[in-house]
């Protein structure tokens, strides 16, 4: 996490709950059936919590966020050894490594996000972790070329429950007005991972073979998952409010008791809501031309740290440790992006606001977007 994130997180503790605007108190006499949050400052909400609860959670989030796209492009510059290894000289198998772990990401939030819907967020964040793990050490004893394909792929789907949940965690506990800074300390893990991936990969390559590139990534990825099993709260309200309610009818006998957050829809209701959910959201065109931008910025991206090591290779004659350290330029890139990014958001967001009649709007925060897409062909182009 940046310098900036503590510093954005420090006082969020006596920050309100619930929306006062939805306040059942306010508009309508209190259901005493009906469970909700204590007030506006409850200290069970997220926005409630103290400092160092914040602090702690987002830590994990952010640390698990960084941790998963490193492990995208960890084997990027172990390509040529491990197509070595298994008696193949096909390039497009080589790329395959890190493209089907990308499909992953692409498969996994259409499984995470209406689990955690259901479920909350920290119960699938623990599963999640779990199995990235579990995936990667399978990965570091897989016996073909066809079962590491097959485990990259699911440990992609695992570790894609960070860049899923892991920015609507945050908004739960983090003021939107505040939300930039944090935001872009999170954001680091997604964009800094990819260009740290191969800097570790070529370099143990190089050392010990190409399938302590995984075991490395099994072992740090346990240590997290037993750090997200024991410190990582739940800041889901809906989660929350669900099982306070399951709590309250346990020691009060009350069975009519029911969140004030429930849909009265059931389990599978729910699923195939969450589920549903994203193609609808697509049809928006503000929605589509975001994930758009993200996704063809995000390739180019792939597309470097995929070529980088045969042409480093083949071309100048890099060996593996070396042709990993050619993603520090896009790492350094990325740092000065999210510095300018973090700096800037949040006090731009703040005067189209004021200006606006004190109405904010979620695209207040994209002219800083408009100043890095000039770069991205400049950069291509020097590439090219």
């Amino acid at each position: 996490m940046s310098g900036d994130a503590p510093k954005a997180i420090e006082g969020l503790a006596v920050e309100k709950g619930p929306n006062p605007e939805k306040s059942a108190e306010e508009e309508t006499p209190r259901d005493p059936n009906i469970v909700d949050f204590d007030g506006p400052n409850d200290p069970e909400h997220p926005l409630n919590w103290s400092t160092i609860m914040k602090t702690i959670t987002i830590a994990i989030v952010s640390l698990t966020a960084l941790l998963s796209p490193i492990g995208s492009t960890i084997s990027a510059a172990a390509a040529a050894d491990i197509m070595h290894h298994f008696n193949t000289t096909n390039a497009t198998l080589g790329a395959l490594m890190t493209t089907i772990y990308l499909l992953g990401y692409a498969f996994g939030p259409l499984l995470i996000a209406p689990l955690s819907e259901l479920h909350g967020r920290a119960p699938v964040f623990r599963a999640c972790a779990a199995l990235f793990a579990l995936f990667n050490a399978a990965c570091a004893v897989a016996p073909s070329f066809g079962s590491l394909i097959a485990f990259r792929l699911l440990a992609g789907v695992a570790g894609s429950c960070a860049g899923t949940l892991g920015a609507s965690a945050i908004a739960d506990m983090v003021p939107r007005e505040r939300r930039g800074r944090v935001m872009s300390a999170y954001i680091m893990g997604p964009t800094l991972g990819p260009t740290i991936g191969p800097i570790i990969g070529g370099n143990l390559t190089a050392a010990a073979g190409w399938r302590w590139d995984f075991w490395v990534m099994a072992i740090v990825a346990g240590v997290m998952a037993v750090c997200v099993l024991l410190f990582l709260h739940e800041s889901y309200p809906y989660a929350i409010l669900k099982r306070k309610t399951v709590r309250l009818r346990k020691s009060t006998g009350n069975e009519g008791l029911r969140s004030a957050l429930d849909t009265s829809k059931t389990p599978a209701q729910l699923f195939k809501f969450a589920i549903l959910r994203p193609p609808k959201m697509l049809v928006s065109p503000i929605i589509f031309l975001m994930s758009a931008y993200a996704a063809t910025v995000f390739s180019y991206a792939y597309l470097c740290f995929t070529t980088f090591p045969r042409i480093f290779k083949d071309q100048y004659g890099f060996g593996s440790g070396a042709s990993g350290l050619t993603s520090i330029g896009i790492g350094v890139g990325f740092i000065l992006g999210l510095l300018f990014v973090g700096a800037v958001s949040d006090p731009w967001s703040a005067y189209l606001t004021k200006k606006n009649d004190g109405v904010a709007k979620p695209e207040f925060r994209l002219p800083t977007l408009v100043i890095g897409a000039v770069f991205v062909p400049v950069g291509l182009f020097w590439y090219g």
